[in-house]
């Protein structure tokens, strides 16, 4: 499909209530000439209103989580898995530790609160704080397993500090938790609040009934008390008494995070950015801060707590400044309200609720509350495609004809391309020692008596929305010929289309497109001597690569013997999980080590690989394809295990589910030549035997009695998909 590169540019930094309220809003009206691009340290945003009944298992972990991958895809935003470290304010952009900087037209940073650990030694292992909360609850699981492996029969001691109504919740939910998991352990929880009441904030007939409730639940309540030490197995108090503790979780005041301080910009005493009433920054005004993340200067004196029902308030004045102040009209004001509906989680599925200084109990109120909350996440946790966005995909969501797939799954059939190269006749000169007569995934050129150059060229469309990324995939994807021929690569030209646009857009696109080209060939010492750029209707991009063979032996596809087993390094699956991507359908617990690994070198594994007979890299036309292309050059036939192929997080249940690429069925062609048990024809493992990886693995063939250590090494190297596939 062809596409225009946008004027302007807006910047979700962070995805909490109010900024995923932008997002949403952009999914079903995206703003003309404007493109979106999100930042998060996670692929998933959590909403913490939930957390508590996650802890009481009264939901599973992903009811509370929006996957930002899946509805960034679905609303056709780009998103940046990152950490920013810093705002250059004279350009208005975005500042990272290893991409280029992010230039913005308007933005909004909603990054939230942290718990306040000031002066407190945040290494003690015992310590855990609730944000992020990503991962929050994996950690508390991990250290309640560590505690009771460690001390089996020892009373399990837990403090949570701060007595807020999120310490208090926590609390409660907690210990409903640990009532049903752990039935014959004794477990003591403790509450240590600074204040003289818990929990703070709410009304005094709420305060009684919360009191009452922690009596019921044993959980023991310590006021006017101040933790200024946290060890690995106890607390120190302001006074000096000794807590034991074998796990600490910090739950107290909120302060502004970290990064908010190296902005630059006002904040106030707690470190919060400051804002007008319009969600803007008081420093620059095409910045908005909102959330726990802004605090609104005319409220100074009395400041809206930070709770996320306010957030949520924020959210449709955010999304119309945003797009008035692209389009320079004045902005609206936003005023917060005096009161709202508060609902405690007490952990056995009842609440107390309280509303305008009246409260009440029961189950209803927990009913109420799992209403509201569920009904909020439903609307986040819609990922399918928008019907103004059908040309991107079928209503079922799989790519058709009209959603061509990109990477190397965009590439021509293999067929074709035999065919017609068969019919015609490319010249040949005397300087051909590996070229189309016997091709192999490089080709070799004489220049002198002594002197061969490895030579190869891969371009492809750009499988993902982030041009960073995309550089770096091309150049790897490019080297990996040159490594599977185990040359040293030496010079890289590039290969550009820049879709059209504004020169200013297609300058930062082809900004960040050649700094991550270049970071990973500066990674392998290789020089980027020259290029072409062109404009066309999508961003491709990829490299002509030369490469010195020097004294190491080539390791031709044309080496195989009787007798070698068959090893793969990398798994597959990449293929069906970028066309997943394509539909909205890549879950975030899938798109992560799909990028870790298409972004890991195979010049690790071939400078492993001395004993190799034979090598190929695993690219576009899938692991049939390369292994059929093996054994022919070798003249030798091989057993593939299919239980034996390792796969990426995902692939497996996408294909089951009848996702692939739109190069699958071309490479499908070569399924004559293959033997298969018709009950394993149908098989998903079957189908991604064709599926087309963008930067795949290598495919070695060695004697059986150097595998054992080859495989040991990888594994050594954090390689652990690295196995044999057969012999």
């Amino acid at each position: 499909m062809e596409r225009r590169l946008a004027q302007h540019e807006a910047v979700l930094l962070g995805v909490g209530h109010t900024n995923a309220h932008v997002l949403r809003m952009w999914r079903m009206h995206p703003w003309p000439d404007c493109q979106l691009t999100c930042i998060s340290n996670f692929p998933v945003a959590t909403y913490a209103g939930m957390m508590p009944g996650v802890l009481a298992q009264q939901y599973p972990p992903a009811q509370m989580q929006i996957d930002l991958v899946r509805l960034c895809a679905s609303a056709n935003a780009r998103l940046i898995l990152d950490r920013v470290i810093g705002l250059d304010r004279d350009r208005q952009a975005f500042l990272f530790a290893n991409r280029p900087p992010l230039t913005f037209d308007v933005a909004a940073i909603g990054i939230g609160s942290v718990p306040a650990v000031d002066g407190i030694d945040v290494t003690a292992k015992s310590l855990l704080t609730i944000k992020p909360m990503q991962v929050f609850l994996p950690e508390l699981k991990h250290r309640i397993d560590t505690v009771i492996a460690g001390k089996p029969r020892r009373e399990l001691q837990i403090v949570v500090v701060g007595g807020g109504v999120g310490g208090v919740e926590i609390a409660f939910c907690l210990a409903a938790r640990l009532r049903h998991e752990l039935p014959q352990r004794r477990c003591t929880l403790t509450i240590v609040h600074g204040g003289d009441a818990i929990p703070q904030g709410v009304a005094a007939g709420t305060a009684r009934r919360v009191q009452r409730e922690l009596q019921r639940a044993g959980i023991v309540v310590r006021l006017r008390s101040r933790v200024t030490q946290v060890a690995d197995d106890h607390v120190v108090m302001a006074a000096g008494e000794s807590l034991p503790a074998d796990i600490v979780i910090w739950a107290a005041s909120a302060r502004g995070p970290s990064l908010l301080s190296q902005l630059g910009l006002a904040t106030d005493e707690r470190g919060f950015l400051l804002t007008r009433s319009t969600l803007q920054t008081v420093d620059v005004p095409d910045l908005f801060a909102v959330g726990d993340t802004g605090t609104i200067q005319e409220y100074l004196t009395d400041p809206t707590p930070k709770a996320g029902v306010y957030a949520v308030r924020q959210g449709p004045v955010l999304w119309e400044n945003m797009r008035r102040r692209l389009e320079k009209r004045p902005l609206t004001h936003y005023r917060p309200q005096h009161d709202f509906l508060k609902l405690i989680n007490l952990g056995e599925r009842r609440a107390i609720a309280e509303y305008r200084g009246m409260s009440a109990s029961g189950t209803w109120a927990w009913r109420l509350k799992d209403r509201i909350d569920t009904q909020f996440m439903a609307k986040y946790q819609d990922y399918a495609m928008p019907r103004m966005q059908g040309n991107l995909a079928t209503s079922a969501g799989l790519p058709d004809e009209r959603t061509r797939c990109a990477g190397c799954g965009g590439k021509i059939g293999g067929g074709v391309l035999r065919d017609v190269l068969d019919e015609l006749e490319a010249p040949q000169n005397e300087h051909v020692v590996v070229g189309l007569k016997q091709p192999d995934d490089a080709a070799v050129l004489r220049l002198l008596d002594s002197c061969e150059m490895t030579v190869s060229t891969d371009f492809f469309a750009a499988p993902l929305n982030d041009p960073y990324l995309v550089g770096r995939l091309a150049a790897l994807n490019s080297l990996s010929d040159l490594h599977a021929m185990n040359t040293q690569p030496m010079a890289a030209l590039a290969m550009i289309t820049l879709p059209v646009g504004p020169a200013l857009a297609q300058r930062r696109m082809l900004r960040e497109l050649l700094a991550g080209s270049l970071h990973e060939l500066r990674q392998h010492d290789v020089a980027l001597v020259g290029g072409h750029t062109i404009e066309g209707p999508q961003l491709t991009a990829g490299f002509t690569v030369l490469g010195e063979n020097g004294e190491r032996p080539l390791k031709p596809k044309s080496g195989l013997r009787v007798g070698d087993v068959l090893v793969l390094t990398k798994p597959l699956g990449t293929g069906v999980l970028l066309a997943a991507h394509m539909g909205a359908a890549c879950r975030a617990e899938w798109y992560e080590p799909l990028l870790e690994s298409m972004l890991y070198s195979n010049h690790v594994a071939i400078r492993a690989a001395t004993d190799a007979t034979a090598v190929t890299d695993v690219t576009g036309f899938g692991l049939a394809w390369h292994l059929l292309e093996m054994l022919r050059a070798s003249s030798v036939s091989a057993r593939v295990r299919l239980e034996s192929l390792p796969l990426l997080p995902g692939a497996f249940e996408l294909a089951q589910q009848g996702w692939e690429s739109t190069l699958a069925p071309a490479n499908r062609e070569c399924t004559g030549e293959i033997r298969v048990d018709a009950r394993l024809a149908g098989e998903p493992r079957f189908s991604l035997l064709f599926d087309p990886q963008t930067c795949g693995g290598l495919l070695i063939g060695m004697a059986a009695e150097s595998v054992p250590q080859f495989i040991a090494d990888a594994q050594t190297r954090g390689e652990h998909a690295c196995c044999v596939i057969g012999e």
